[in-house]
């Protein structure tokens, strides 16, 4: 019984495995190993072969392509996590870029959108015209964390085109730039060409973003060639490809800058391309985003056996002139030139607004409080030009005292303006008094008021400084809820709109007070003026507003000092008249 038993179960085994190989239909290949199926005019497909069996030759369909071994080899993307005193950061195995990038500056201020804003990371192709592509590297470590005063490395290894690369990344606690150093080694037996390029992307128009995002916002693209800026892209849409020869590419706002600097001149060549305009969105759709790029390039030639090195420096961070300068990049903040004649060889604005940026930045270490500098410095630039001031209000003074004559002549001379001119002409030069001597020092104060105007509009030292700020609205108030009264960032407007107000009430006054000299009509029309002001000012920002309304303010007291001489002799006179 326990014989038979067996070898009933020896068969049902046999016959199970006999089933197994020959009988049962063998399962679709994965996804990778699939074959290409035949043409269908080709005869009715085989029976495909058990896996151990090797197919026929004259079933192979024709012209299969075979998979190509790099895309089954790329290893899988890695991350490696960067935490900095000013920023955090996080480093893909692809190319090295940067998956994150969010400052530690004034808040949080993200610099990446994986797609749409940041480093592309390394791409190498083999310089024949082919399309590059990212490299795949390995990272050394996944976690870092900078501190003290030493920097920490980040190194990549990979492959491209049959030889090596490592790049290094070099991150440093005090600073917000990052070293990049390549070394390219060709271990082959014969000379080899790769084009290397580190590029940073961005979005050609950011106003067509539905969401809103907290960090930068390029504008524009600069570059510097020969140590002074070469152009100004200002509108991302209307980018054309072109490789240039230069010092530094930088995509630009008003207040942040992503760069790319080379460390080795002449390795490099700037690059900039778009991938086409942004198509306009009909019926309520969203457009497409186009995107603008920088990148840097190198195409060196390595002998065999030998290697190339390289680097460039990566700068993403707020425009302080401190930090700008110290990597030569200063000249990405934009003063601006003042309006003068070509022929005069113009007024660049940078040699005023520097000396007046870097004293505001001085004051605010002793004082603490940016609202405080600018007041500090107004008063400072008022003292500086109360000379000017005092000698353009006499003259006024003197041309008001003039206007019961002058007005005497219009009536004479109604027809005869020559004779009109030449007489009020005899009649100032009589008194001594100069018609432009109430414009010249004005004029001469103008370049430095608008100096100091450009550096309060270009600091990003102002953005969520404090000034007064006390309390914080309930959610529920309309208009304001959740707003910091009362003037909590000098960097964005005054939301209660009292401070634009201010400003317009100490305009209307300076120039109630002002001595008028000319036709009452255009006296009148210069009244409106502080309503058109007060109307620009309201959603400028606060530190700017407040610039204003202390000048103001400062104006209307020197105006006060100088009529008091004036005001205590027509007292005196009075109270003698009284007496006699």
């Amino acid at each position: 019984m326990e014989t038979r038993a067996i070898i009933a179960a020896v068969l049902m085994a046999a016959v199970f495995i006999v089933y197994q190989v020959f009988f049962l239909p063998t399962g679709p290949e994965p996804a990778s190993q699939q074959k290409p199926v035949a043409p269908p005019a080709a005869p009715a497909p085989q029976t495909p072969p058990p896996p151990h069996t090797a197919a026929p030759a004259a079933n192979k369909p024709p012209a299969a392509p075979a998979p190509k071994a790099p895309q089954a080899l790329r290893p899988p993307q890695r991350l490696a996590t960067v935490d900095a005193p000013l920023y955090r950061a996080v480093v893909s195995s692809e190319g090295g870029k940067l998956q994150e990038l969010t400052l530690k500056y004034r808040g949080e201020k993200p610099m990446v959108i994986v797609g749409d804003l940041g480093p592309g990371g390394l791409r190498a192709s083999s310089g024949d015209g082919a399309a590059a592509d990212v490299v795949a590297m390995n990272l050394s470590t996944e976690g870092i964390t900078v501190s003290g005063d030493r920097p920490a490395d980040l190194v990549l290894t990979g492959e491209a085109e049959g030889l090596k690369i490592r790049q290094t990344l070099k991150f440093h606690p005090e600073t917000f730039a990052i070293d990049v150093l390549l070394q390219v080694e060709n271990p082959g037996t014969a000379p080899r060409g790769l084009s290397l390029a580190y590029s940073w992307i961005t979005r050609q128009a950011w106003r067509a973003t539905p969401e809103k995002f907290q960090g930068q916002h390029p504008t524009e693209i600069v570059w510097s060639a020969n140590g002074h800026v070469e152009a100004r892209i200002d509108d991302l849409s209307a980018v054309s490809e072109r490789a240039i020869d230069g010092d530094w590419v930088g995509l630009d706002s008003v207040w942040y800058l992503a760069a790319l600097k080379p460390r080795s001149p002449g390795w490099f060549k700037i690059v900039i391309a778009s991938d086409g305009k942004v198509p306009a969105a009909k019926n309520g759709d969203t457009a497409p985003v186009g995107h603008a790029s920088i990148a840097l390039r190198a195409m060196p030639t390595i002998a065999p056996g030998q290697a190339w090195e390289g680097g460039l420096v990566v700068y993403a961070g707020p425009k302080e002139y401190d930090r700008l300068k110290a990597l030569g990049l200063e000249d990405t903040i934009n003063f601006g030139g003042f309006p003068v004649p070509q022929r005069y060889g113009g007024l660049p604005m940078r040699w005023l607004g520097v000396p007046i940026l870097l004293l505001m930045n001085w004051t605010y270490k002793h004082v603490g409080n940016y609202g405080i500098a600018i007041i500090l410095l107004t008063v400072v630039s008022k003292v500086l030009f109360y000379p000017l001031t005092v000698k353009s209000m006499r003259s006024m003074k003197a041309m008001q005292a003039l206007q019961p004559q002058v007005n005497t002549l219009r009536s004479k001379y109604q027809k005869d303006p020559q004779a009109l001119q030449r007489e009020t002409l005899a009649l100032y030069k009589k008194h001594k008094v100069n018609p432009m001597g109430g414009c010249l020092p004005m004029v001469a104060q103008i370049p430095i008021f608008y100096a100091l105007y450009l550096a309060l509009s270009v600091s990003v030292e102002l953005q969520n400084a404090r000034f007064l700020c006390f309390i914080t609205m309930p959610a529920w108030v309309p208009g304001l809820g959740g707003a910091d009264l009362w003037i909590c960032d000098l960097a964005a407007h005054d939301p209660t709109y009292v401070l634009p107000v201010l400003m317009g009430v100490t305009m209307f006054v300076q120039q109630k007070l002002t001595p008028t000299a000319g036709d009452p009509r255009q006296a009148k029309m210069m009244l409106v003026m502080p309503f058109v002001f007060t109307f620009m000012f309201l959603n400028l920002p606060s530190g700017l507003v407040l610039y204003w309304t202390v000048s103001n303010i400062l104006q209307i007291v020197q105006q006060k000092l100088m009529d008091r001489p004036a005001r205590s002799r027509a007292a005196r006179e009075a109270k003698d008249a009284g007496r006699a």
